[in-house]
């Protein structure tokens, strides 16, 4: 007698997902419930104590720590552009729009960034005068046409 659905398979060994991983994803796959809830991660998240950055990783290693520094310059747009962007430190910060933050998180960030020597970016929001006033690298988001809110 046919039950008119495929036979099941067997799943294949991962080196992502652990056995109990693949049933799960199987059943949620099958019933269509999946296992969600508020209040957090199921796992142990990482914490910022476990956080290991090696400056010396991230440009050759100095061969005498007290005569010789590490720098963490870097220059973004050396082959195309005509004004590259030079930062202090390699990390940005990414876009977050004004009304998604209030207008003294953004001025807040453009101060940090300008202090960190690094570049802020305005997100799809617009900018307020106080981010631009207080960013000395600020990136406009530009976002296309479909995506971007128009106001009438």
């Amino acid at each position: 007698m046919s039950t008119g659905h495929p036979p099941p398979t067997v799943p294949r060994f991962s080196a992502t997902f652990d056995p109990y991983t693949i049933s799960e994803i199987r059943r949620a796959a099958a019933t269509g419930i999946y296992d969600i809830r508020g209040g957090g991660a199921k796992r142990k998240m990482p914490h910022f104590d476990d956080l290991l950055f090696l400056g010396a990783s991230i440009s050759r290693y100095p061969l005498e720590g007290y005569r010789e520094k590490c720098g963490t310059e870097i220059l973004l747009g050396t082959r195309f552009a005509k004004k590259p962007i030079r930062l202090k430190i390699p990390i940005t910060i990414a876009g977050m729009s004004f009304g998604a933050l209030s207008a003294q998180a953004k001025e807040a960030l453009g101060r940090g960034a300008s202090a960190a020597g690094t570049s802020t970016t305005t997100g799809d929001g617009g900018m307020t005068p106080e981010e631009r006033k207080h960013s000395s690298l600020l990136v406009y988001q530009i976002l296309p046409l479909p995506l971007r809110h128009e106001s009438r």
